[in-house]
């Protein structure tokens, strides 16, 4: 991410913070839409991303292309985020997506869902079934079928919310994996809360209060709350493994006995 689209996203990240109280799901539904249609035209994206146009102008295109089909609270979201500059069009559609994320947490919060947890069940769901992994992850098809079969898989099964995220971004994955697709929603919808996502493997269910423990522990280290998503593998035996982000602590017995193996070996 150059330092152009840095500085922009945290331009648009505080422009979403001022207008909190205003924003729901509606907000976010018409933010992924509008990453859709100014996806679709390459032409529009090209000159809402252009640093050599003015800002002023870039943002009267985006009034003039979304006017009418957003409400007033997406519209003013919009033209701040095509009013920054931005290092390739795929940064600002990347931004308007992050927008689109941290609206639904917002609307989610209010509402009292985990979407975190939702997103995870489901990333678990497309990793254990390839052929499903391989449909939703096609760079040819139908976008719109796609977002059809997500609602259909998930219909009674999970919120408005995380509904909404999973099947905008199977139209729009932009060269990325559905399985990086949700991960990454996951990041941005706990940072929205305050958050950050932990993924702990282990061979067996924790106990309660193992899981409190290490939730206290991670959010120590981090010096953030975090919210702690398991899977279950006895391929590890024992101990466990965390990972936050690109942050991995191997604490295993597989991993000790491999170590040792290794150690044998050498």
């Amino acid at each position: 991410m150059g330092s152009a689209t840095t500085q922009a996203l945290a331009a648009s990240t505080q422009a979403l913070a001022a207008v909190t109280a205003s924003v729901d799901i509606d907000t976010a539904r018409e933010l992924f839409a509008a990453v859709r249609a100014i996806d679709s035209s390459r032409q529009l994206a090209a000159v809402l991303a252009d640093p050599a146009v003015e800002a002023s102008a870039k943002s009267k295109l985006a009034g003039a292309a979304f006017g009418t089909s957003v409400g007033a609270t997406t519209l003013g979201l919009l033209t701040t985020v095509v009013g920054q500059r931005w290092s390739s069009p795929n940064d600002l559609l990347g931004a308007i997506e992050e927008l689109g994320l941290r609206a639904a947490s917002i609307a989610s919060l209010r509402s009292g869902v985990d979407v975190e947890s939702e997103l995870f069940q489901f990333a678990r769901v497309v990793t254990a079934n390839p052929e499903l992994e391989l449909t939703l992850g096609a760079r040819i098809g139908d976008n719109t079928a796609k977002a059809a079969l997500v609602e259909t898989l998930l219909a009674g099964r999970a919120s408005v919310e995380t509904t909404l995220i999973v099947s905008s971004l199977v139209q729009q994955p932009r060269g990325r994996r559905v399985h990086q697709l949700l991960a990454d929603a996951s990041r941005i919808v706990a940072d929205q809360r305050g958050q950050i996502v932990a993924t702990v493997t282990t061979a067996a269910p924790m106990s309660d209060a193992q899981r409190e423990r290490l939730v206290a522990l991670l959010s120590a280290r981090y010096g953030r709350p975090t919210s702690v998503s398991t899977v279950i593998d006895p391929a590890v035996v024992g101990g466990l493994r965390v990972q936050i982000g690109d942050d991995v602590i191997d604490a295993s017995i597989a991993s000790r006995l491999n170590d040792l193996r290794l150690r044998l070996a050498g």
